[in-house]
């Protein structure tokens, strides 16, 4: 299927510090009629779905990405505002980017190889106390189950109906210590290859809209072998 993405780039007057969930905060309190900004029908009601808009903060740039109706939504805001506050900071913003593209997303001919360049928070903290109990290739399938999970989930959340196999391996990947909401989790760097096209930028697994699991294509595709 064909998604349509917006990635925006906001460049500042100095380099972001704060984590992508105060981005997220930002966008949620200066555009509260927009649901889709901040993932609630109401105050106490969460929108239970893949989020449409995903907040990042890569190399000290803020980047927010809108997919299909998120993208509508970044094309009303984008130039509505000159600074952003994150916590007690305030930035200047003195340039905007806008990438707008109508991407694939779905099984794929080929394996394709990706890099988490945010961590995927893959695990709960249930399955990480079973993840530490387990042998090095039972560790390494749990993970490869829980991924093609997420690639399952994301897929049905924009209505994309899996009909063949997805075939993964995982690469090497290293732990990073991460806090969701002031709970403590473990996230995952590293690469993996799957026969999925997943446009950059997008998060798998846990907590995607405050910037977590966003990959990226690191290189060529190559045809699955017979």
């Amino acid at each position: 299927m064909h998604l349509k993405t917006l990635k925006l780039t906001l460049k500042s007057d100095r380099p972001v510090e704060e984590a992508a969930a105060k981005l997220r905060g930002f966008f949620a309190t200066r555009f509260n009629e927009y649901a889709l900004l901040h993932q609630h029908i109401d105050v106490d009601k969460l929108l239970y779905r893949y989020p449409r808009i995903q907040y990042k903060i890569l190399e000290g740039a803020a980047i927010v990405l809108g997919i299909e109706e998120g993208a509508e939504v970044l094309k009303e805001i984008y130039d509505k505002y000159d600074t952003i506050k994150l916590g007690e900071n305030e930035y200047t913003i003195v340039e905007r980017g806008i990438a707008l593209k109508e991407e694939e997303f779905g099984i794929a001919t080929e394996i394709l190889s990706y890099e988490f360049i945010t961590p995927w928070i893959a695990l709960s903290q249930q399955n990480y106390q079973r993840y530490l109990e387990s042998k090095r290739e039972e560790r390494r399938e749990l993970l490869r189950r829980t991924l093609i999970g997420n690639i399952l989930s994301a897929s049905k959340g924009l209505g994309y109906v899996v009909l063949d196999d997805i075939r993964l391996v995982i690469g090497k990947l290293r732990r990073q210590k991460c806090v969701i909401k002031g709970t403590p989790f473990i996230g995952f760097l590293g690469e993996f290859m799957v026969n999925f096209t997943i446009p950059d930028y997008m998060g798998l697994g846990k907590s995607v809209s405050r910037g977590f699991g966003t990959v990226q294509r690191v290189n060529e595709k190559r045809p699955i072998a017979k």
